[in-house]
């Protein structure tokens, strides 16, 4: 499985809003359970930002699977993200990278 994790967190302090963004590449069978996963990983920091600043926290878990595989709520979360992406343009992305890694190992 190629797996790769960046965090990140989006204050916003004029809405009262934090989003935190959970970006992951997993193997193409694991994407449905990565997303939930993720969301429950984070569940307890959401509600100890949401006590602490008195802000609204959602997560927002942006995963894809090595050759591109999204889940059905994949458009949704990603129209959550304030930047705008493409989903073809994560997903050619995913599928650059995984074969920038086989050509290395297979070379």
């Amino acid at each position: 499985m190629i797996q790769g994790d960046f965090n990140s967190q989006n204050n916003n302090n004029n809405n009262n809003n934090n989003n935190n963004k959970d970006v992951a590449i997993s193997g193409d069978r694991n994407v449905i359970k990565k997303e939930a996963e993720k969301i429950l990983k984070y569940k307890d920091l959401t509600v100890e930002i949401k006590h602490t600043w008195n802000v609204k926290t959602k997560v927002i878990p942006v995963i894809l699977g090595a050759t591109g595989t999204i889940s059905k709520s994949f458009r949704k979360y990603v129209s959550n993200v304030a930047e705008k992406h493409e989903v073809k343009e994560l997903q050619k992305t995913a599928i650059l990278g995984t074969a920038h890694i086989l050509r290395k190992v297979l070379m």
